[in-house]
């Protein structure tokens, strides 16, 4: 049980990676602060989470123990985060642990130069000013407290380039340089803020076939040949599985990574080393 007694807010909870991390939170005796968006947005070409997806990785996680806040928030919008930050010191009186998952992975299928301005806006505002929102919603307290973990999620694509994906690219290391930049702030008041960097992960299948066949679209390729490249383009030969990125979400939760901060960990099967 290495997070009993701490408190978890998970942005991006309803699937994929948020509800994979909040149930390995779970299992470690941690409460929760699910949050989601809960709705689908213009300009991402596959389907969000719903209300009743992030109602069922609540159930999930009380199931496992935990007591659970889930709470409906944009992280595009400061006050939907602010509130659920307070609504959160209400319901448990602390924070220990951020995961900054929220975040879409719209392909725009262009080069940078024909990227349209809401398009650039859309995935900069949400992967990486997001992050930022709930890390300053945050701040005061961990800071205060003198104790807390922020955990980032970037991408692969935060670490090397990905052609007509320039804005996911962008947004993507910049979480990295926000997370660099934020363990130096907060190391005096031993508040630790890392980075985990999935490679191409399996998701819920109907989520992953639509984004698959949108990417393949884009790249004029078939579906299954674009899979299989994902696969290949990771030495291990397999997409990564969500329960093992939320393996190191925890790890960096917990405090067995106490002097680990400012750190960039991937968890590609491989793809980065190339």
């Amino acid at each position: 049980m290495r997070l009993s007694g701490k408190t978890v807010l998970i942005t991006g909870a309803a699937r994929g990676l948020g509800r994979a991390s909040a149930l390995a939170c779970a299992a470690e005796g941690a409460d929760l602060v699910l949050l989601d968006v809960a709705a689908d947005l213009p300009g991402v070409p596959y389907p969000l989470g719903t209300p009743g997806q992030l109602a069922y990785t609540a159930q999930r996680c009380r199931d496992a123990g935990s007591a659970v806040l889930a709470h409906t928030a944009d992280v595009r919008s400061a006050p939907d985060v602010q509130a659920a930050v307070d609504a959160a010191l209400d319901r448990f009186g602390r924070l220990d642990v951020v995961v900054n998952n929220a975040g879409v992975a719209a392909p725009a299928g262009k080069p940078v130069h024909e990227i349209g301005e809401d398009e650039w806006s859309l995935m900069l505002d949400i992967d990486l000013n997001g992050a930022w929102r709930v890390i300053r919603a945050v701040g005061k307290h961990m800071t205060a407290a003198r104790s807390g973990s922020i955990v980032n999620i970037a991408s692969t694509a935060g670490l090397v380039g990905y052609r007509h994906f320039a804005g996911y690219v962008a947004a993507k290391h910049g979480v990295i340089g926000l997370t660099r930049a934020a363990a130096l702030d907060f190391a005096p008041m031993k508040v630790r803020v890392n980075a985990v960097c999935p490679g191409s992960v399996r998701d819920d299948g109907d989520v992953e076939g639509r984004m698959l066949a949108e990417i393949a679209r884009v790249l004029d390729v078939p579906v299954s040949e674009h899979e299989q490249a994902f696969v290949t383009a990771q030495p291990m030969n397999a997409l990564v599985e969500p329960d093992d990125v939320a393996a190191a979400v925890v790890y960096l939760a917990s405090d067995e990574s106490r002097q680990v901060t400012g750190a960039v960990l991937a968890v590609d099967g491989g793809f980065s080393a190339r």
